[in-house]
């Protein structure tokens, strides 16, 4: 005879992302608020881990913090703040997250204290999976400082590090408990990275959103032109539909549907290929586009769709394809990347194409043939 006991219980997460400038100017009480609202009978304590690229940009930054953290009733901040390379090696070097760790170690940071990570997406995600580990879940609080990283992976519930040469191998899920997204850091990006994060506001509202793919196409020239005021309205809109995305149901992927991956699996492969050169955000253009591209030549897409969406990429400054994504036989190197999706996802390949501009159609299989008609579309692309 066989007995159970059966347990079911549900965990709330809640936090919030605010949009900001200058956030540890004196008179900006955004911060500032939310500390104090998280009441407790002890002093707790302030870890913060910046992006060296950020100090660099902002020399100021450093003493700004000093100073507003002095102001906060109830906080400690420990003695030396931690400043790390950014960029995408920072998740692929082992050293950076055993410094993190021998950090929270060495300053008795515990789990009613906070880590405070300011910078771009990879050190975001390092400092998070760091953070996640350490004691079994340390208060994060994100404050991203690219545009990639203030419209998606900074605002949602991600966290990891590349390991066997694979994007985001080792990682969790585990939510911060808030996100200041400061505008102001983004004044100080160099083209590249501004244009960057701009792919995955193409990417959701490819497959969400067709009214704020119609506004890019008709904004694409300031964007470009790096018009604030644009900017912050695309930052917004699409962190909110990234965030309405991770409420929706399966906040932490349990099944095989990732949407919000679409046009990933061939830029995460491509990432690798050319050992990070390409920024993730370069990469998620040309998976978008091989993956458009594809949504046409299998009777999915219409002509005139298609080309919007490349058009649409090509005068945001992308490049819609690369030597290493073209796709000539079964043996192409980027097709690899199809088994290392699949393997991501815990089972079945679920790969998301378009039906049309602003719609989605899942499929679980793509086929090689046409998937060398799609590259070879986007070769005719770049030549014309």
């Amino acid at each position: 005879m066989t007995e159970f006991l059966q347990q079911t219980f549900q965990v709330r997460f809640e936090y919030k992302v605010a949009f900001t400038e200058h956030l540890f100017a004196p008179s900006n009480p955004a911060f500032r608020d939310f500390l104090g609202a998280q009441k407790s009978a002890v002093a707790r304590k302030l870890l913060f881990v910046l992006d060296k690229g950020v100090v660099a940009a902002h020399p100021e930054l450093q003493q700004q913090i000093r100073d507003y953290a002095d102001a906060i009733e109830g906080y400690k901040l420990v003695p030396e703040m931690m400043v790390i390379e950014g960029g995408e090696g920072a998740k692929n070097d082992i050293a950076l997250f055993d410094s993190i760790v021998e950090a929270v170690n060495a300053y008795g940071i515990d789990r009613h204290s906070y880590i405070v990570a300011i910078g771009g997406g990879s050190l975001l995600d390092l400092v998070g999976y760091a953070a996640a580990v350490s004691h079994r879940g340390i208060r994060l609080i994100r404050i991203p400082t690219t545009v990639l990283s203030q419209n998606d992976s900074g605002i949602g519930v991600k966290n990891g590090i590349n390991w066997f040469g694979k994007k985001n191998f080792l990682g969790t899920f585990a939510p911060p408990v808030a996100v200041f997204n400061d505008y102001h850091f983004l004044t100080t990006l160099s083209d590249a990275d501004w244009r960057s994060g701009m792919s995955e506001a193409v990417k959701v509202a490819l497959i969400k959103d067709a009214p704020f793919f119609e506004w890019m196409e008709a904004n694409a020239a300031k964007l470009a032109k790096r018009d604030m005021p644009a900017m912050q309205y695309l930052v917004k809109r699409c962190a909110e539909l990234h965030m309405q995305h991770i409420a929706g149901g399966d906040p932490f992927e349990m099944g095989s549907s990732r949407p919000l991956d679409f046009g990933h699996w061939s830029a995460h492969k491509l990432e690798t290929l050319t050992n990070f050169s390409i920024r993730h955000g370069e990469a998620v253009a040309m998976g978008i586009a091989l993956d458009s591209a594809y949504s046409l030549v299998s009777g999915r897409l219409d002509e005139e769709s298609y080309h919007r969406i490349i058009a649409l990429l090509q005068n945001l400054g992308f490049a819609i394809t690369h030597p290493l994504m073209e796709i000539n036989d079964e043996h192409s190197s980027v097709i690899a990347g199809l088994n290392e999706f699949r393997e991501h996802l815990g089972g079945r390949l679920t790969i998301m194409l378009l039906v049309a501009i602003g719609k989605g159609e899942e499929v679980h299989e793509l086929d090689n043939g046409l998937l060398q008609q799609a590259s070879a579309l986007l070769q005719q692309a770049v030549a014309a």
